[in-house]
């Protein structure tokens, strides 16, 4: 430790301290003419001048390699744009389900889904009910393909004993013509349009006999331009009817 403190010292300035000192003490003693003592004073300005230049000069290096690294970060930035999608796989579906539908605002859209997902209570509970329940969420509207009518009927009765059941407005029906389904809304958080994106069949979607079950699902940010292009598709297909 001692070592390293002795390092760090500016020795220039140690010895230029001490030799003022000593020439100081000889002048008193009558040692040293004043002219001496003169000449010594400008030869230590001088040594304290060049130091300050030495440290000018570091300093401007330090600056300049500052300068270098904070335009690398703002590259390294830039090139970290964050993802328009996320792909959910099967253990993490229905968490982030059940959030997206809990963070959800405003007009919610649910196109083209399978209703037999939400038949089992458990199933219903996780991935309908919080929408339901979600005072932030305003209206709830279901596009849907007519070969879900029976299943509608099924469900309703649940939907109709749970709070906020009021929001839920009668489906459109289409014939449907699209292998997506969506559920979209606005985030709480942003304000901007988000939605979850699954589509039917292999590999993203489980079939069995009792329902189809989706296996991976994207969920797509607010900032993707694939969001402009889904709510068209919402739009053609609900006033197309």
């Amino acid at each position: 430790m001692r070592m390293k403190r002795l390092l760090h010292l500016e020795w220039d300035a140690v010895a230029g301290v001490i030799a003022a000192v000593a020439a100081i003490v000889l002048e008193l003693l009558h040692l040293i003419q004043g002219e001496v003592l003169l000449a010594l004073t400008v030869a230590l300005i001088a040594l304290l001048f060049l130091r300050d230049m030495r440290r000018e000069g570091a300093m401007e290096r330090l600056e300049d390699r500052l300068a270098a690294m904070q335009a690398s970060l703002r590259e390294i930035e830039a090139g970290l744009l964050p993802p328009d999608a996320v792909l959910v796989g099967p253990n993490r579906i229905r968490k982030v389900s059940t959030e997206f539908l809990a963070h959800a605002s405003g007009e919610m859209t649910w196109f083209n889904v399978c209703l037999s997902m939400y038949r089992p209570p458990a199933l219903f509970d996780a991935l309908l009910r919080p929408a339901l329940e979600n005072p932030r969420v305003t209206i709830i509207r279901f596009i849907l393909d007519e070969d879900q009518r029976r299943l509608w009927e099924e469900i309703l009765p649940t939907i109709r004993a749970c709070p906020g059941a009021h929001k839920v407005q009668e489906p459109t029906w289409i014939r449907n013509q699209e292998s997506i389904s969506l559920i979209v809304a606005d985030s709480a958080s942003t304000g901007r349009p988000e939605c979850l994106l699954s589509f039917w069949g292999e590999p993203f979607m489980a079939r069995s006999t009792e329902r189809d079950v989706p296996r991976y699902i994207f969920h797509i940010q607010g900032h993707s331009e694939l969001i402009a292009r889904f709510l068209e598709i919402l739009r053609n297909y609900r006033f197309s009817t």
